[in-house]
């Protein structure tokens, strides 16, 4: 079973150091972070600030136009599961005579399309048990980010007090 979520932010990590995309269901009882390197940050930051200006333009990138000319679609982005600090994500497509085709993707990759169709991620309702019951006593998951903390973190946060992740 899936849970539909949304991008809901993008900020600096205080605890960790990392950029982080922070995931939200419309109830916005849950919350999924996903933190992404400081390079990937780059073209995340530069969708979430810019987003506007790709819609003006009318200009498509590669992906949008590879799409496009194999007469697909995209049906779905979903966030997999969590294994070894690391989420596993795909894009499904789906071609003119139904026929659906999954493509396994980075999660920044996935969060990127996300926000260039305005499209939800779903993510699978055994990460989100996953996420919230971290063991923080598993030693590479706990030197990478420390999750724990920071999830309870997003849980006291307020949206409006978010800043923007620096450029």
């Amino acid at each position: 079973m899936y849970l539909e979520m949304k991008v809901h932010g993008f900020a600096l990590d205080a605890i960790a150091q990392m950029p982080v995309i922070i995931l939200k269901d419309s109830d916005e009882k849950h919350t999924v972070p996903v933190w992404i390197s400081a390079s990937e940050s780059v073209s995340f930051a530069a969708e979430y600030v810019g987003r506007e200006m790709s819609v003006r333009n009318g200009r498509k990138d590669v992906f949008a136009a590879l799409v496009d000319r194999l007469g697909m679609t995209i049906s779905s982005i979903v966030i997999e599961s969590l294994r070894d600090g690391i989420f596993t994500s795909s894009v499904r497509l789906t071609s003119g005579d139904g026929e659906e085709t999954r493509l396994e993707l980075h999660v920044s990759e996935a969060m990127l399309l996300s926000l260039k169709y305005r499209l939800p991620v779903l993510v699978d309702s055994d990460l989100l048990t996953q996420v919230s019951t971290l063991d923080m006593n598993e030693e590479g998951f706990a030197r990478e980010n420390n999750a724990r903390r920071f999830v309870d973190f997003l849980d006291q946060l307020d949206p409006s007090t978010m800043g923007k992740y620096p450029m």
